[in-house]
């Protein structure tokens, strides 16, 4: 019998990975105990069971899911959550005494405390070696530092977008794929920074979308500044709107009109 795997996010800001299901099913949004590289971590559970056959190649071997999270281990992951501002607040300290060019962004115990892991961005690399050495003669475990970008900062720290929901990135985006200004562009946004960057200071990535669509309802539209000839007259293309498929015309002399482009194009037939 084939085996079945479930996709994982390990801890509140960890990476996604596939594990063995050990037979077990489980539900999106279950909390899930599951075998590490050292020892024991903790995760939610972000698809469906699949069969191993069907996630193709994968670049580890894939381990697999002790349990379904318990009381126990839902109070463990609690008080391994309580010590987060200690741990900051002791990097922080060493980071100064360092004097290394980072900023801290957030830490986190593993489930079975065996390893801290501190996040941090920084603008370029950082030799952290001696920073590492002297927090885990404090804490006495694995310390990982692990830099971050600026999008990933945000999914951390979280917050609400320009329309008053939460980040995304914090409530169901898990991938973070290219956004660019071009999808703006076809979009007809303004391209004023402040109206399409996130708090991340990056572009926002509900850019995306609808950019598809929007590609694909522009097709066969005149550009906005062409002047272009109409069973109207000759007029100038003010604005588009590609979802109603209407462009808005200017004739002059204070003469403006919408008018639909599969119209438009019928009146080029019959001219």
């Amino acid at each position: 019998m084939e085996q079945e795997v479930v996709q994982v996010q390990l801890r509140a800001a960890g990476e996604l990975q596939y594990f063995f299901t050990g037979g077990m099913k489980f539900n999106i949004g279950d909390k899930v105990i599951v075998e590490a590289d050292r020892g024991l971590e903790y995760g939610e559970v972000f698809g469906i069971n699949k069969k191993l056959s069907e996630i193709g190649a994968v670049e580890e071997p894939l381990r697999k899911i002790i349990r379904k999270a318990n009381p126990w281990d839902e109070d463990q992951i609690a008080k391994n959550k309580a010590k987060t501002e200690e741990l900051m607040d002791v990097c922080e300290k060493k980071i100064g005494e360092h004097k290394l060019p980072m900023k801290l962004v957030d830490a986190e115990y593993s489930f079975d405390r065996s390893k801290i892991i501190f996040y941090f961005t920084a603008e370029n690399r950082v030799d952290f070696r001696e920073l590492v050495k002297n927090l885990a003669s404090i804490f006495r475990v694995r310390i990982e530092l692990r830099q971050i970008g600026v999008r990933d900062e945000a999914k951390m720290l979280g917050g609400h977008g320009p329309c008053g929901r939460r980040l995304c990135c914090m409530s169901f985006l898990k991938n973070f794929d290219p956004v660019t200004i071009k999808m703006a562009k076809v979009q007809n946004l303004p391209l004023n920074p402040s109206k399409i960057s996130g708090l991340c200071s990056r572009l926002m990535c509900c850019l995306g979308y609808e950019y598809k669509n929007y590609r694909e309802y522009s097709k066969g539209m005149p550009k906005v500044g062409k002047e272009i000839n109409t069973d109207q007259g000759k007029g100038k293309v003010m604005a588009a709107n590609p979802l109603k498929r209407t462009i808005t015309i200017d004739f002059g002399g204070g003469s403006v009109k919408e008018i639909n482009i599969d119209e438009l194009k019928e009146t080029k037939k019959q001219a």
